[in-house]
């Protein structure tokens, strides 16, 4: 069955960075496109960032832009998040997707889903 392992998460100080990783198996992973979604406490999942299937197109929320790069290695069956000058409010429980279609912000376009790293970034 399809497999998405997250790792990377941790706690780190307002400006540091963090880069998470997420092992796909159980699928063709070049034919999804893959996603970060993140989940605050009391809040509902937020789109972070998508990357295409062949790692050329990506799309980030106003929020993470410029601070976040998602990048995928179609050879291995990795998706990856690097994320830099973290916020508080990137506090977090960070989740891979991979899924077809659009739109690519939306969780409901993905079907297949990781079980989720936390990220706490303290002030």
């Amino acid at each position: 069955q399809v497999q998405l392992v997250e790792s990377g998460g941790g706690l780190v100080q307002a400006g540091g960075s963090l880069r998470l990783s997420c092992a796909a198996s159980g699928l063709t992973f070049s034919r999804y496109t893959m996603g970060w979604f993140r989940q605050a406490p009391g809040k509902e999942r937020e789109f972070v960032a998508t990357i295409n299937r062949s790692g050329d197109r990506t799309y980030y929320a106003d929020s993470v832009k410029g601070r976040f790069t998602i990048s995928r290695d179609n050879f291995k069956n990795t998706v990856s998040l690097q994320m830099n000058s973290l916020k508080p409010e990137d506090t977090a429980v960070y989740y891979c997707a991979a899924g077809y279609g659009d739109p690519w912000y939306s969780p409901s376009t993905y079907a297949n889903w990781g079980q989720g790293t936390q990220v706490t970034v303290s002030s």
